[in-house]
């Protein structure tokens, strides 16, 4: 009796071991808000679309300009950044701009797997450059429209966040087509001349 009690208990201790099975990495789970748009503010020299889910912010860098913006994302701690020139009809100045545009977007080539760069015609016939960046990039998406006499107008979106890029891809692909959105609606109001 003492034999079957004690071989019982062996098998109840053997019984405990835990064989652990490692299970594989989850990504977050993304609640994306629906693609509603109202439009900006009127008192920019710009004007464009911007979704629902979107907060306007003025810009909070120390070197930050008047009607530069941040449209923030509180839902997904995304924002694109927005900063804006009046061109004063300088074609010099036009210049600059243009390559600061381009050397922005090449400093992320550390990181970045591809820089594919698209110029696009929009609905009412402006014209934007658009870099779309691949990779571990802290912005995947940049853009620039200019008039090329007036108006300047540049864009990056930014996550505010550590995760890494392959787990944020629905919420790029959702600001992607936000940003299009904004590309897409911008009209240029009267040069201010600031």
């Amino acid at each position: 009796m003492r034999a079957g009690l004690l071989l019982i208990l062996v098998f109840l201790f053997m019984a405990c071991e835990e064989s652990y099975t490692p299970k594989p990495k989850g990504y977050n789970r993304l609640e994306l808000p629906v693609h509603e748009y109202i439009s900006l503010p009127d008192s920019l020299p710009y004007s464009f679309d911007i979704s629902t889910a979107a907060k306007i912010l003025r810009d909070s860098s120390g070197f930050g300009e008047r009607y530069w913006i941040d449209i923030f994302y509180p839902a997904i701690t995304a924002n694109i950044q927005i900063t804006y020139k009046d061109l004063k009809q300088d074609k010099k100045f036009f210049r600059e701009l243009v390559d600061d545009s381009y050397k922005l977007t090449a400093k992320h080539q550390i990181k970045a797997y591809s820089i594919e760069e698209s110029v696009v015609l929009t609905p009412n016939g402006k014209t934007a450059v658009i870099a779309e960046l691949e990779g571990e990039v802290p912005s995947q998406f940049q853009f620039f429209i200019t008039d090329s006499t007036n108006n300047f107008l540049r864009g990056a979106l930014y996550f505010r966040t550590s995760t890494k890029n392959d787990s944020l891809a629905p919420a790029i692909e959702y600001m992607k087509m936000d940003a299009m959105h904004l590309i897409n609606t911008l009209e240029w109001k009267e040069p201010v001349h600031q």
